[in-house]
């Protein structure tokens, strides 16, 4: 019996199929094999199409089914780009692009609610600052596209949009509802005063079901599409971030996750309900929350992580040069990048800072002394630094990070990046060999009740690597106490954060 998770990421969606009984990895697959486009008609805006993420991942499941054909799958599960919004007419297609994570237009609306609402409110019930997120896209829709806005029968996430293509059932989840700023954590229930206040319904949304447990059955005319059978059961799905947590079996207090994807984020389960007050990170319902049993995972977004090294590539290294030969270019490098300094912060507002989004610079550099070497290593340490930067609100909340897990991809393939962030953070680094797609089906396994609990679900999971802090971390935290003096000089507004 096999399991079939789905990541639809904004670069790609990846499919794998994993044997439920052993938890091994039979087949993997990712289209398109290129960066998915991201349409910016204007500056700060991001926009994909919901159709081409079902054509995605239709492509990638035929290139699966080739490498295991006629698989007996029980269960599907699925992860997904967090914070975008999907609109549908009552054709169930969608009525514009989906305004997703990076787009950050909708800052104004959620500003103006957290000031209208009350920090006191918000932070109470929301848990964040109605900021950037699903709502407030929402609500630029109503003001900006009073067409289309009259049209939604229903909104949704990337996940809902997948899982209704693939059942026909409209349906979200608490969890999907938190990351929307959608969800009252003081009434457990959707949270009809923001929507109120923005002046829409709360019948936009679909009706909220279980992160675990069975969502609908894959439809006939889904089945057709996708070369399986119909009926197959989905029986998981969460945002990207709460379900990379799942995958590292991240899911009690103090412990933490980390990915540095296009975007790099920091994850720790809270066993209390909490927040940071100036709402530079966020919290959410983890996928194990529950109003008896409380499990918020607090999140800490850098907009600018792997996209800033995937430019660096582009405009910086040689032609054609690959990520492994860029990592061991700028390992060539000493620690601090003989006094560059780079802030990444350079795709779209970042949460950390305020919602500004005061655009990566580059500090320190002498034309005179300085290759591309310094200028590969100070970018990776620049991404390091600014995660070491959200940690440290994180541990003001209450949060010990003295162990971090994170899979053996992206940014975590560098010795540079992996080795600064543990010589500036002082924690231990586990690299495990796991991903989003097979977090998801794993997930749909613990889901179908096949696994009896998240320990026999990732009992398997290979730690491939330990990355130990060094005992003299001081030019670590020379470099970083530098790269902080150039991010509090850049913006007034940044440095009162």
């Amino acid at each position: 019996m096999y399991l079939l998770g789905y990541d639809i990421g904004s670069s790609s969606v990846k499919a794998s199929m994993v044997e439920a009984e052993s938890g091994r990895t039979v087949a993997s697959a990712f289209y398109p094999k290129t960066e998915a486009p991201i349409s910016s008609v204007r500056p700060g805006w991001a926009e994909q199409n919901p159709e081409d993420w079902w054509t995605s991942l239709k492509a990638a499941t035929a290139e699966l089914l080739a490498s295991c054909p006629d698989p007996k799958i029980d269960a599907i599960g699925i992860s997904y780009q967090m914070h975008g919004l999907v609109c549908v007419g009552k054709d169930l297609k969608p009525l514009r692009p989906a305004i997703i994570w990076c787009d950050s237009r909708a800052v104004p609306y959620g500003n103006k609610a957290f000031e209208d609402l009350g920090r006191g409110w918000c932070l109470g019930h929301l848990l964040n600052s109605p900021g950037n997120f699903t709502a407030s896209k929402l609500a630029w829709v109503k003001e900006n596209e009073p067409d289309i806005f009259s049209r939604i029968y229903k909104v949704m996430l990337p996940g809902d949009y997948i899982a209704m293509k693939m059942t026909g059932e409209l349906c979200t989840t608490v969890s999907g509802l938190s990351e929307g700023m959608m969800w009252d954590f003081a009434e457990n229930r959707p949270a009809t005063r923001l929507m109120e206040y923005f002046g829409f319904s709360e019948d936009l949304l679909p009706v909220v079901v279980p992160v675990f447990g069975e969502q609908g059955r894959l439809s006939a005319a889904a089945a057709a599409e996708l070369g399986l059978p119909a009926g197959i059961r989905v029986t998981y799905r969460a945002g990207d971030q709460p379900n990379n947590a799942l995958s590292l079996n991240v899911l009690n207090p103090g412990e933490i996750a980390a990915t540095a994807g296009t975007s790099g984020v920091v994850y720790g389960v809270l066993g209390e309900v909490g927040y940071d007050p100036e709402s530079r990170v966020n919290t959410f319902a983890h996928v194990n929350h529950t109003a008896a049993d409380p499990r918020l995972g607090v999140l800490l977004c850098i907009n600018g992580t792997g996209i800033l090294n995937s430019w660096m590539r582009r405009n910086v290294a040689f032609d054609a040069m690959t990520y492994p030969a860029m990592n061991a270019m700028a390992a060539e490098s000493p620690i601090g990048s003989r006094g560059i300094s780079i802030l990444p912060f350079g795709n779209g507002a970042e949460r950390l800072l305020g919602n500004t989004a005061p655009g990566c610079s580059f500090h320190g550099i002498d034309f005179n002394r300085h290759g591309r070497e310094d200028l590969l290593r100070a970018a990776q340490e620049g991404i390091a630094f600014s995660f070491c930067y959200g940690m440290e609100v994180m541990q003001q909340m209450g949060m010990k990070i003295d162990r971090i897990h994170a899979g053996n991809a992206n940014m975590f393939l560098s010795g540079v990046f992996r080795e600064t962030l543990s010589g500036v953070s002082g924690a231990m680094i586990e690299l495990f060999d796991t991903d989003g797609s097979v977090g998801a089906a794993r997930g749909a396994g613990l889901g179908a009740g096949i696994y009896a609990g998240p320990d026999e679900a990732f009992a398997s999971t290979e730690r491939l690597a330990l990355i130990a802090p060094p005992l003299d971390r001081s030019p670590y935290l020379e470099a970083y106490s530098r790269w902080l003096e150039h991010l509090s000089s850049t913006d007034s507004q940044i440095a009162k954060y």
